[in-house]
Formats: C-alpha cells, structure tokens, sequence
C-alpha cells in the first residue's frame, strides 16, 4: 500500500475488520489517502484485512487512533459507546482529529465523550450490504450514504462519502432512529419474502429456486423503487 500522500490527503485508521471497514478503506485509499492501521481480532477478520489492505498494519485499538488523522469505527453499533468512552478516558484523541462510524442506529452525538479532547465527529452509513469482498467497491459506486453531522463539519462527511464513489445523503441527527428502522425493515423484510419464496418452490421440487425467483424479485423492487421516485411504473397486466 503506498503512502505518499497528495495535498490535502489524510491518514486513516481503521477500528474494525469486518465486512464494511476494509471496504471503506480501500475506497478511500483509491482517493488518495493513506490508511495507517486496522484493527482485527478474529483469524477471519486478520485474512481479510491482509487481502484487501495487504501491507497495512494491524494494530491494537488505540494505536490505530493515535497514529490517523481520521478514524473509521466499522463496529456494531452497539459496541460504540463504551469504546468512544474507554478512548475519553484513557486520553486517546487527538485535538482536531475526525472520528467517523458507519452505525446506522447513531448519529454524531455517539462521540459526545470525545468532544472536549477536540475530536470532529461524523456518522457515514452506506446503505448497502457488504460481502468483505472487492466486489463491494463497485457496488459503493453510485450507492447512498447516510449523512450525519454538525452543519459547520457537514460538508466533510459529504466528501468524504463522494470519495468513496457514493452518493451523500444529509440525515439529521434527530432522525437517525428513524432511518435506522427504515433500513432494518427493508432488510428484513425483503430477506424473508426471498426465503419464503424458495422454501416453497423447493417444497415442490424446483431445483433452483434462487434462479427462477431471481428475475421477479429484482423486477419488483425496481418497480416499487421507481414508484417511490415518482416514476410511473411499467405493469404487464
């Protein structure tokens, strides 16, 4: 991984190796910025790190913090509060340092802690599933980003989500819940109405289920989102 830098560029730091970190870090350093560390734990999370980043340490969470300029937290949401506080409370921050997560549920009030060490904070949701693959980087072209932050600081989560190919999306602070239930309905439901649909053609003994159900489902979402875009659908009927 290279680390010259362009004017302008900063050092970024990954707290997370799952399926979304290591995306957004190889989306970001295609941009131009330098990724200075992730953090992983499992055997899995090591394995993917090396494939995606491969040359980018991997380190502990608080030396991931004191070496970037800009962290990305790509952990579950729950998991956030305490470690934004641990973070608080052994002085990790840097005065004028970004701390940006990915949690859909938070917005930037999430790092409240971390306020009066300086710390500019951020929430950046990409409304997609991850695979942890490189396939996610053409999928995050042209994908929206959920946009969260104090006005003054807005337009750096917006670039930064532009520099990932995607497409920003302002969410206000007071409706982050709102959205968060939104993206989690629409992703359970659309799981379950696919699963249903299987589960009978198999009960009737079609061999590929997911081949014949494929084409309908991927028909009528992109019908029902053309309605919700105010467009006429085209019904055969």
């Amino acid at each position: 991984m290279a680390t010259q830098q362009r004017e302008g560029r900063l050092g970024i730091g990954i707290v997370g190796a799952g399926n979304v970190g290591p995306v957004l870090a190889l989306a970001l350093a295609g941009a131009g910025h330098a990724i200075t560390g992730i953090s992983a734990i499992s055997e899995a999370s090591r394995e993917r790190a090396e494939t995606l980043l491969p040359g980018v340490p991997v380190l502990d969470v608080q030396e991931v913090v004191r070496r970037s300029e800009l962290v990305i937290f790509a952990i579950p949401g729950a998991e956030l509060p305490q470690l934004v506080r641990g973070l608080t409370e052994t002085e990790s921050w840097q005065p004028g340092q970004i701390a940006l997560h990915t949690s859909p549920e938070h917005g930037y009030g999430v790092f409240t802690p971390a306020l009066a060490a300086g710390v500019i904070p951020l929430a950046l949701h990409p409304a997609l599933i991850f695979t942890g693959t490189s396939l996610d980087l053409g999928r995050l072209v042209g994908a929206s980003i959920a946009v969260t932050a104090p006005a003054p600081v807005l337009p750096i989560g917006q670039a930064l989500a532009v520099e990932m190919g995607a497409e920003p999306v302002v969410v206000a602070e007071a409706d982050r819940p709102a959205y968060a239930e939104a993206i989690s309905a629409a992703t359970e439901f659309s799981r379950a109405v696919v699963k249903q649909g299987v589960d009978s053609l198999r009960e009737i003994g079609v061999d590929r289920p997911d081949r014949l159900l494929g084409g309908i489902v991927r028909a009528a979402l992109e019908e029902e989102l053309r309605a919700a875009a105010g467009q006429a659908p085209d019904l055969d009927v």
